[in-house]
């Protein structure tokens, strides 16, 4: 075997990989190598005050957990907190468009039951102060 074959990195020069060929093949690996994604932060609530407690049953509670941990596998679910100050999550995602993010919110069982409300879909950009 051509050890200088062995010993090339994909990129490196010389190799018969491009960079382009790399951020494709990356790409195709998931959303965890997205490049063109920005985040967005979603405040939502539980519609306690249209539905009674018992409303909100196990069941529909297991189906929403599951919902949420494959969009986390997804990568487009980064982050999620559940609020204290009324009950509902404040949720960090990773998307190419805060349409891509409804979506994501409205594939959640609790969303498509009524008893969610979504206050804001919020655009984040990076904090200028870090990059000088």
């Amino acid at each position: 075997m051509n050890r200088s074959k062995m010993n090339r990195q994909p990129g490196a020069q010389g190799s018969k990989y491009s960079t382009l060929s790399l951020i494709s093949w990356m790409r195709a690996l998931g959303r965890a190598f997205r490049i063109e994604d920005m985040q967005f932060l979603s405040l939502s609530r539980r519609r306690v005050d249209q539905f009674p407690p018992e409303a909100f049953t196990p069941a529909l509670g297991a189906q929403e957990a599951g919902r949420v941990k494959a969009l986390y596998a997804t990568g487009l679910l980064r982050q999620l907190w559940k609020r204290a100050d009324t009950p509902g999550a404040a949720i960090l995602w990773e998307a190419a468009s805060e349409a891509e993010v409804r979506a994501a919110i409205a594939s959640l069982p609790i969303f498509q039951a009524g008893m969610l409300e979504v206050e804001s879909v919020v655009p984040l950009e990076p904090y200028p102060g870090f990059s000088s």
